[in-house]
């Protein structure tokens, strides 16, 4: 399975100006034999392979096994081997119980059939069930939001669900057609609406209902944290990258970031704080004795403040600041727009507007690293990894909005409107 899509960077494919989204030509070519791509349940967007490896346990050697298997039998597979019973309670909590079944019985045993009969697939409303070697496949919107003219994960209404339910399912015998060639829903109606009414079973069972086919909604919306929640956080040189799901979030709010470092005779240059690469993020950063930001806009603008004045030799405090000027439009893909500051003890040393901000997500495969960036970089400004040649103490994210007031600069604002 691969993923899609990002027509941007298509000219300079396996570049360094790249990253792990490409066009959907090569991904449709990349999935071959299957039907289609990542986000759909057709076999192509759910179909993944499996290398097993267990020398003291696993006989046979290089075969390959076609019993029907799925993403949660691992867990059991693995409980089974190691003859463990999984506890029903952690720490007095009830654990839910696990789903899937073992396939360890396949390993020495090429003919043995699959434990696994039914299983249903759902991704924001596209839906699909594989049961006994049958395949039923409700795509929606059809054949992708762009050729059907739709945004991406526009929501289902009862009235589109009841059509599609009705009249655009579609029935593959996968047991002899593996590549899901033949869709022959019109002359297996009763097999169909068998298949239709499992999924509805298997969907209740395990909490699908109701069909939700919303996308960057979905995407925004907050969810639970197993950390309490805080509006500073603080970062140190020299440690891993934090990933986005545990890293401060700074998208859509006022926001602003200090470091404290130590300026050594002669300068320095490198990350301060960076989340991101190439595809969208942003980096906070010393170059040619000036302290610089930069926005990369989902790979297609980069917004770049550079301070007026150099970083002087010694401690400091380096801030950058991001007012919120105006509301996000997270369907069209934009962030909210804002007023990039930067400051040097305390002291503003320059801004910008920018019209637009990333919405959802920086970085999909790099998190928030501070005094080194490893990664593609967020600008070509720099080369990776540009880590920092003076000595951070510390870098601090504060977003509770508690930003730094330029009273003369409000003044002068207002005094040029009269």
């Amino acid at each position: 399975m691969f993923f899609c899509i990002f027509p941007l960077f298509q000219q300079a494919l396996g570049s360094a100006e790249t990253f792990n989204h490409y066009a959907w030509g090569w991904t449709w070519a990349g999935n071959t034999p299957f039907r289609r791509w990542k986000r759909e349940t057709y076999r192509g967007g759910i179909s993944d392979p499996l290398i097993v490896h267990w020398s003291q346990g696993i006989e046979a050697k290089g075969e390959i096994r076609t019993q029907y298997a799925h993403a949660i039998d691992l867990v059991p597979t693995v409980l089974e081997l190691l003859e463990i019973e999984p506890p029903t309670t952690i720490k007095g909590v009830t654990q839910s119980p696990i789903e899937g079944v073992s396939f360890a019985h396949t390993f020495n045993h090429s003919t043995a059939p699959t434990k696994h009969i039914t299983q249903y697939f759902e991704m924001m409303g596209h839906r699909s069930l594989y049961y006994d070697g049958w395949r039923a496949v409700c795509p929606w919107p059809g054949p992708s939001f762009t050729e059907a003219g739709q945004f991406f994960g526009e929501a289902i209404s009862a009235e589109t669900l009841t059509d599609l339910d009705t009249h655009h399912w579609e029935l593959y015998h996968v047991a002899s057609d593996f590549a899901e060639n033949h869709n022959i829903a019109a002359d297996n109606r009763p097999k169909l609406i068998e298949m239709i009414a499992t999924w509805y079973v298997e969907a209740g069972k395990y909490n699908v209902l109701p069909v939700d086919g919303r996308g960057v909604q979905r995407l925004a919306e907050e969810r639970p944290q197993i950390t309490v929640n805080r509006s500073r956080y603080v970062y140190y040189p020299d440690t891993q990258a934090i990933p986005a799901g545990s890293a401060v979030r700074v998208l859509n709010r006022p926001h602003s970031i200090t470091a404290d470092v130590e300026i050594p005779p002669g300068g320095a240059e490198g990350i301060l704080l960076a989340h991101g690469g190439n595809d969208s993020g942003y980096s906070f950063y010393v170059k040619d004795g000036k302290l610089h930001w930069v926005h990369n806009y989902v790979g297609r603008s980069l917004y770049h403040v550079e301070s007026g004045s150099s970083v002087p030799v010694g401690r400091h405090q380096l801030r950058f600041e991001f007012k919120v000027t105006g509301q996000p439009d997270l369907a069209k893909g934009k962030g909210t727009p804002g007023r990039a500051q930067l400051y040097i003890d305390e002291k503003l040393v320059g801004q910008i507007d920018m019209p637009v901000t990333t919405p959802l997500a920086l970085g999909l495969t790099s998190g928030v690293t501070c005094g080194i960036a490893p990664g593609a970089p967020v600008t070509p400004d720099y080369e990776p990894p540009f880590k920092f040649t003076g000595k951070i103490y510390s870098v601090m994210v504060d977003v509770s909005g508690d930003l730094i007031q330029d009273r003369e600069a409000e003044m002068r604002t207002i005094m040029a409107r009269q």
